[in-house]
């Protein structure tokens, strides 16, 4: 059996292993008893998205950790960074969000921050996993006495839209500005509207009726079309898409244009650059990344630093080196002068920072990097087996590389939350980009059947 936890907590089908409510108990009981020193009272703020099964997984870990001695706050629908700011705000010792982001409804997830607001390293999770997986695994069950409470904090929304309120220049406005906003029927549905709108801006909504089933549904991150739809009617500035649990943004230009997190990176890392306050003129990404962005850094002085696919893996490589920028393509922006995670209202706010100093359209502004044509096809698979034990894959992916030369690179990964092969391609030429990703899946797809 492969990790419990995959690149961004755990996550899978409701009412199916692993997101089911009596793995959930003892999770909220392996976490509390692997945070809970007995030195004082110990707290953990809960937060989720939208989805109808929120309430299942929600009273499960809550019932865990109190029985686990520690004291539980309820938060209700909040953002991913939302739980992340209230963690490190309310001096608790663990943050948890039930979420599985920008997937259907039909799934869940969940994951943890530590006190500090950052994700969980790896070792650990493998510690609480194997408490959870351990049948036989003897808790250290609390006194009666000392079993925890759990109640509802009311303020939660408020305290996070003061602190993102903050993070934008004073005396700045975006008055004039009308936006688009699309919150994927999520977590956001009720705070990221007002933030715009008390710093001045018209906000035009999308996906803000949750019903417990249309979470992410036709809306969101995921798919921009109906906001490039209503930025045309409304003749809006800028079109701003969040997913289910709103720690990724999407933008869509003036025209239509949707710009994905590796054209937001190179216009904020400009930006900085020119204020000399990207710490190394150094930006961090993953992979995934387009080549264009990393020719982009180095033309200007500076450098791309690449990690594996998760924002949690970006945010690693920030704290070691002291940087301050990093993100994902797919929309995971963290700012680490404001947040320890990535945050998609935040990354709007500093890319509205942006528009509103320079006052130029922000087609002009993201201008800046043209990306190289890239190709992602997600092939399902059964099993999970190194690319580089399977001969006819290891052939094809050579073949690949040789026809691109310093053109282009070829990257074949496994999903950490789902049971598919992910092939990418990425050249200069758009035609040679289609046709090795047809090879390339063929490949995958025959030598993984």
């Amino acid at each position: 059996m492969g990790r419990l936890f995959g690149t961004d907590g755990i996550r899978g089908r409701v009412n199916s292993h692993p997101m089911q409510p009596e793995l959930a108990l003892r999770l909220g009981l392996a976490a509390g008893q692997y945070f809970r020193d007995g030195s004082r009272r110990h707290r953990v703020v809960i937060g989720k998205d939208t989805r109808l099964s929120g309430y299942v997984f929600e009273s499960a870990l809550t019932s865990g950790f109190c029985a686990a001695g520690m004291d539980v706050f309820l938060v209700g629908p909040m953002p991913t960074p939302a739980i992340s700011f209230l963690t490190r705000s309310m001096r608790a010792d663990l943050g948890v969000v039930i979420s599985a982001s920008h997937n259907p409804y039909m799934d869940n997830g969940i994951k943890f921050f530590d006190k500090n607001g950052f994700k969980l390293a790896d070792e650990v999770e493998d510690e609480i996993a194997a408490m959870v997986t351990d049948p036989g695994f003897a808790w250290d069950y609390p006194a009666y006495d000392q079993v925890g409470r759990a109640r509802k904090i009311q303020d939660s929304p408020g305290r996070y839209i003061v602190e993102l309120k903050h993070s934008f220049p004073a005396g700045m406005t975006l008055d004039g500005l009308t936006i688009v906003l699309d919150c994927a029927h999520g977590a956001a549905y009720r705070v990221a509207p007002l933030i715009f709108e008390e710093l001045g801006a018209k906000v035009v909504t999308i996906g803000i009726e949750p019903d417990g089933l249309n979470i992410n549904k036709g809306c969101g991150s995921l798919h921009p079309e109906g906001l490039a739809a209503k930025i045309r009617e409304h003749r809006a500035d800028i079109g701003l898409a969040l997913d289910g649990d709103a720690d990724r943004l999407i933008v869509v230009d003036e025209r239509g244009t949707v710009l994905d997190g590796d054209q937001i990176m190179a216009v904020c890392a400009d930006e900085m650059m020119s204020r000399g306050t990207l710490a190394g003129n150094t930006l961090v990404a993953t992979v995934m990344s387009n080549m264009a962005l990393e020719l982009f850094m180095q033309e200007r002085g500076g450098r791309l630093l690449r990690t594996r696919v998760g924002d949690r893996y970006v945010v690693e490589e920030m704290r070691k080196g002291g940087y301050l920028l990093g993100g994902e393509q797919s929309g995971h922006l963290v700012f680490m002068e404001h947040s320890t995670t990535g945050d998609g209202t935040l990354a709007a706010l500093q890319l509205l920072r942006i528009m509103v100093a320079r006052q130029r359209p922000i087609s002009e502004i993201a201008g800046l990097l043209t990306p190289f044509p890239q190709k992602l096809v997600n092939v399902r698979v059964k099993r999970k087996v190194p690319f580089d034990d399977v001969p006819s894959i290891q052939e094809a992916v050579r073949h690949a590389e040789e026809r691109l030369g310093r053109t282009g690179r070829v990257l074949l990964r496994y999903s950490g939350t789902e049971s598919l092969a992910r092939i990418m391609v990425e050249a200069q030429d758009g035609s040679m980009v289609e046709e090795l990703c047809a090879e390339l899946t063929q490949a995958v797809e025959t030598g993984l059947a």
